[in-house]
C-alpha cells in the first residue's frame, strides 16, 4: 500500500541503496533455488577451505632447550607457547590458514630454542601444500606423526617434531580452536575476543514480595502520635519501597507488592527494612534477611503460603563490631518466585521466547532454526591507523536465551564468516535479530583498547513471516542513525530457514495466548513492566560480561533495543504515517461511494444498486456475501505476497534524508535527562514532558501494530496465518449459506450476554489469532 510518506521528488537512486536484494550463493556445495535443500551439516553457508597443522610434542631436543614451534607459511607466521629446561615439549596446538590466503605452496616449521642468541633455530622441517591430505567430517582427526629435524642445509640434527597437516574446512573440530595465521597481530586478552562463542542468557525470574503488615513495631520515640511507617526491600544493588502505610500506629498494614528480577543461581540474599519516616530522615526500626535459595518456586495462579518474620536490630559498636539483636516485633510477608510468567528481557514486539519461566511449563519445540552468516559487503571504515581506515568485524546474533558470536575478521571491509548456528523454536511468533560491530578491545598498536564496540547495523527477521523449508538468502543493508542523519554502513548476506517437523503443531500455536497464563491473570502494570525489564537487562548485561570473551554492555543493549522506547519526532511521524496508512483504505472506500453517489460510472452505480437491492430483499445473504468476498480478496493476494523476509525501511522509520530533520535527530540523540545547558526546572519539565510524550508514543505504534495486523490477515505476509484465516472464510461463508439469520443474531447474542461463569479470564481464540500476525514494526530502526 502506498503511504501517505511517499515524497514525489525523491530520488530513485538514493532509495534502491537501502533496499534488500536476494541473492543466489552457493552454499553445501550447491545452488539454493527456492525450497531446495542440500542436506549436508552446513548447507547454510559456503564452504571455505583452510590448511590446519597440528602441533603435538617433541621429543630428544638437544640439551635443556626453551623450546617453541614457529610456522611459516605464504608470509605469514606464528609461534607456539615456549616451555622453559625441558627436551620433550609438548604443546597441542592448532594453527589454520585460509586456502585463498596462502601465498606460496611450500612451508616451513621450525623448532627453536628461544634461550639462544640469534634465531635460535633446533631444527626445521619444509613441507610440501600440493601433497596436504584432505578431510572431510565425519571423518576421524588425522593421527599426527614423528618427523626428523633438518637444519637449513638438509642435514639430519638430533630431535623430532610430531605433528599433522591436511586439508579441511569451517566444519572441521579443529577450527574453533585454531590460531589463525592471518591474526597473528593479535595477542595477549585480545587473541580470545576474535574466536567464535556461544553465550547463554541467564535464566530471570520475577520475585514477589508481598508486604502484608508488622506488629508490635518499636518506636524510637513511643510518645509519637501516626508515624509514617514503610518498608524497604534491598535485593543486590536494587532497592524498591512501599508507600507509607495509611494506619499510623506500631501495627501497620500494607498488602503491597514488590517485585524484582533474579537471576539463577539465588546466591543474593532478600533484606527488608522497616522504617520510619520524621521529617526528611528515615530511622530504621528493624530489618529480616531472607536467602532466596529458600523461597518457594510459583508455577500457575495458586497464592502461595504467608509467613511471619521477626525483625532483628543491628548496631555498631564502639571498637566497630558489628551486633544483632531479636526484637519482639514481626513482619508478614508471602514471598515466591512467579515461573508462570515470561521476564521481557526485550521490548514487546521484538521478543525472540515467550516461553514461562519455570520449564515445567515449556512445551515441545515445534521447529528448527537455521541461521547461516556469509559475509558482508562494503563496510564503512570504523576507525583508522597511520592515516588509513580499517574496520574489525564481527556478528551477534540473539535467538531466545541463545547468544552467538562470530569469529571476528580483521582488517577487512568485505569480510567472509560463513558460520551456521541452530536454534529449537517454541514459536513462530518471534524474532531473530543479527548485528555487526566493530571490535575495538584488540590491543593493536595505535588503537585504543578501552574504546566500545562501534554498532555496525543489526537486522531484525520474524519467524512466522518464512515459507517453512524454504532458504532466503539476501543482502540485507546495515543502517544506523546518527544526529547528522541516517548512513548506510554496508550490506550482510544472511542464509535462514524454519523448518518444523508438524505443521499442524504450529497452526495450533495460532490459537494459544501469546504469552504465559500469568500475564492475563495477574497482569502487570507498565511501570511494573518498565521497572522489571530495565532490572532483566542489567542482568543480562553483567553476565555475558562476565563471559570470556566478554558480550560488551554497548553490544547487549544495542541487540535488546534498550532506550527505543524514548521520545523521538522521527518515531512520533513514522507512527503517525503508519496509521494513516492503514486509514488510507478507509479512505479510498469513502471516495469509491462517493464517485457512486455522483454517478461517475454509470454502470458500477447500477451495478451497486441492484447489489443494494438483493442485499434488502435477502439479507441473509450479507454475511456470507461478506466473507465470500474477503476469501477472494485473499486468494487474490496470494499471487502478490512477499517473496523476501522484512528489513530495516528508512522510509517508513522517517529517517531518509528528504524527511529527517536536524534539529529532530539531535533532540532523538540527547540524553536523559538532558545535556542542555538550561535552568534546573525547565530540565525537569522537558524531561517530564518526553516522559509522557514516549507513552503516547507507544500508544500510536500499538495502535499501528493492531491496524496492520488486520491488514496482513489477507497479505500473506505470515503464509500460515492468512491460509488459516482463508479456510475460515470459506467454511463460514458455507455455514451462513445454510444457517437462517435469525439463529445466527440468537446464538451471538446469547452467546455475547452469557453468564459470567461460562467465561474465560484468558484472551479468546480471535485474540490470539491477531496477537500473533506480524506488523510493519519488524521494520522500524
Amino acid at each position: 500500500m502506498a503511504g501517505p510518506n511517499r515524497n514525489p521528488n525523491r530520488n530513485p537512486a538514493v532509495e534502491e541503496d537501502f533496499n534488500l536484494r536476494e541473492t543466489r550463493p552457493s552454499l553445501g556445495g550447491g545452488r539454493v533455488a527456492g525450497n531446495d535443500r542440500v542436506g549436508t551439516a552446513y548447507d547454510l553457508v559456503e564452504q571455505m577451505e583452510y590448511l590446519y597443522v597440528r602441533v603435538v610434542k617433541a621429543k630428544e631436543l638437544p640439551g635443556s632447550p626453551d623450546p617453541y614451534v614457529e610456522l611459516n607459511l605464504g608470509g605469514f607466521n606464528s609461534t607456539t607457547r615456549y616451555l622453559e629446561k625441558t627436551s620433550n615439549p609438548e604443546w597441542n596446538q592448532v594453527f589454520s590458514i585460509s586456502k585463498d590466503r596462502i601465498q606460496a605452496l611450500h612451508g616451513e616449521i621450525s623448532v627453536k630454542d628461544k634461550s639462544r642468541s640469534g634465531d635460535g633455530l633446533i631444527g626445521l622441517i619444509v613441507f610440501d601444500g600440493i601433497d596436504v591430505p584432505r578431510r572431510v567430517p565425519p571423518d576421524s582427526p588425522l593421527a599426527p606423526e614423528w618427523y626428523r629435524l633438518e637444519n637449513r642445509r638438509g642435514e639430519r640434527v638430533a630431535g623430532e617434531l610430531m605433528f599433522a597437516i591436511w586439508m579441511g574446512t569451517q566444519a572441521d573440530e579443529a577450527f574453533s580452536e585454531a590460531w589463525h595465521l592471518d591474526a597473528t597481530t593479535i595477542n595477549g586478552d585480545g587473541l580470545t575476543s576474535i574466536r567464535s562463542k556461544v553465550y547463554l542468557s541467564p535464566r530471570l525470574w520475577y520475585l514477589r514480595v508481598n508486604v502484608i503488615e508488622a506488629q508490635e513495631l518499636q518506636l524510637g520515640d513511643r510518645n509519637r502520635q501516626q508515624p509514617e511507617i514503610l518498608v524497604r526491600a534491598g535485593l543486590g544493588y536494587r532497592d524498591l519501597r512501599t508507600k507509607i502505610s495509611s494506619s499510623k500506629n506500631v501495627n501497620p498494614l500494607w498488602n503491597e507488592d514488590l517485585m524484582f528480577t533474579v537471576a539463577e543461581p539465588f546466591e543474593d540474599q532478600l533484606i527488608l527494612f522497616v522504617e520510619e519516616r520524621i521529617g526528611s530522615k528515615k530511622e530504621e526500626l528493624g530489618q529480616c534477611v531472607i536467602p532466596l535459595h529458600s523461597v518457594e518456586k510459583r508455577m500457575d495462579f495458586k497464592t502461595p503460603g504467608s509467613r511471619w518474620y521477626n525483625l532483628e536490630k543491628h548496631t555498631v559498636s564502639g571498637n566497630g563490631q558489628r551486633n544483632a539483636s531479636t526484637l519482639n516485633s514481626r513482619l508478614h510477608l508471602r514471598i515466591c518466585f512467579d515461573g508462570g510468567y515470561h521476564v521481557l528481557d526485550e521490548l514487546t514486539h521484538y521478543t525472540s521466547d515467550l516461553r514461562a519461566t519455570a520449564r515445567q511449563l515449556w512445551k515441545p519445540a515445534v521447529g528448527v532454526l537455521e541461521l547461516g552468516i556469509l559475509n558482508a559487503q562494503g563496510l564503512a571504515a570504523m576507525k583508522s591507523r597511520d592515516g588509513r581506515g580499517f574496520t574489525d568485524a564481527y556478528c551477534v546474533a540473539k535467538y531466545g536465551q541463545k547468544w552467538i558470536r562470530t569469529r571476528t575478521i580483521l582488517n577487512s571491509f568485505n569480510p567472509k564468516w560463513n558460520e551456521q548456528y541452530t536454534w529449537e523454536v517454541y514459536d513462530p511468533c518471534t524474532v531473530v535479530t543479527v548485528g555487526v560491530f566493530d571490535n575495538c578491545h584488540l590491543h593493536l598498536q595505535g588503537v585504543n583498547g578501552g574504546a566500545k564496540d562501534s554498532r555496525i547495523g543489526k537486522v531484525r527477521i520474524r519467524l512466522s513471516t518464512l515459507e517453512t523449508g524454504r532458504v532466503y538468502t539476501h543482502l540485507y543493508p546495515l543502517i544506523v542513525l546518527s544526529p547528522t542523519g541516517v548512513k548506510k554502513m554496508g550490506e550482510i548476506q544472511l542464509a535462514v530457514r524454519f523448518s518444523c517437523a508438524s505443521l499442524f503443531n504450529v497452526l495450533q500455536l495460532y490459537t494459544q495466548p501469546l504469552l504465559p497464563n500469568l500475564h492475563y491473570l495477574y497482569p502487570l502494570s507498565c511501570h511494573q513492566v518498565e521497572s522489571l525489564r530495565h532490572q532483566a537487562v542489567q542482568i543480562v548485561c553483567m553476565r555475558l560480561n562476565r563471559s570470556e570473551p566478554p558480550l560488551r554492555k554497548e553490544v547487549v543493549e544495542y541487540m535488546l533495543d534498550v532506550g527505543s522506547n524514548m521520545w523521538s519526532v522521527r518515531r512520533s511521524k513514522a507512527n503517525q504515517y503508519r496509521i494513516a496508512g492503514i486509514l488510507s483504505a478507509l479512505v479510498k472506500a469513502l471516495k469509491w461511494f462517493d464517485q457512486i453517489c455522483s454517478w461517475s460510472n454509470p454502470f458500477i452505480t447500477v451495478l451497486v444498486h441492484i447489489l443494494f437491492l438483493a442485499f434488502v430483499c435477502f439479507p441473509w445473504m450479507i454475511s456470507s456475501t461478506v466473507f465470500l468476498y474477503l476469501f477472494l480478496i485473499g486468494t487474490w493476494n496470494y499471487r502478490g505476497r512477499p517473496r523476501h523476509p522484512p528489513y530495516m525501511d528508512v522510509r517508513l522509520s522517517q529517517a531518509d534524508t528528504d524527511t529527517a530533520v536536524n534539529d529532530e535527530l539531535e533532540e532523538e540523540f540527547d540524553s536523559f535527562p538532558t545535556s542542555q545547558k538550561q535552568m534546573e526546572v525547565v530540565k525537569m519539565r522537558y524531561d517530564r514532558l518526553r516522559c509522557i510524550a514516549s507513552r503516547v508514543q507507544t500508544v500510536l505504534g500499538d495502535m499501528a501494530t493492531q491496524g496492520e495486523r488486520f491488514y496482513n490477515v489477507l497479505s500473506w505476509r505470515d503464509p500460515r496465518a492468512t491460509a488459516l484465516f482463508l479456510i475460515f472464510c470459506l467454511v463460514a461463508s458455507v455455514l451462513l449459506y445454510i444457517t437462517p439469520l435469525r439463529v445466527v443474531v440468537i446464538i451471538t447474542g446469547f452467546y455475547t450476554m452469557r453468564h459470567p461463569r461460562f467465561r474465560d479470564r484468558l484472551p479468546s481464540y480471535p485474540m490470539n489469532f491477531l496477537r500473533r500476525l506480524p506488523a510493519r514494526n519488524d521494520g522500524l530502526l
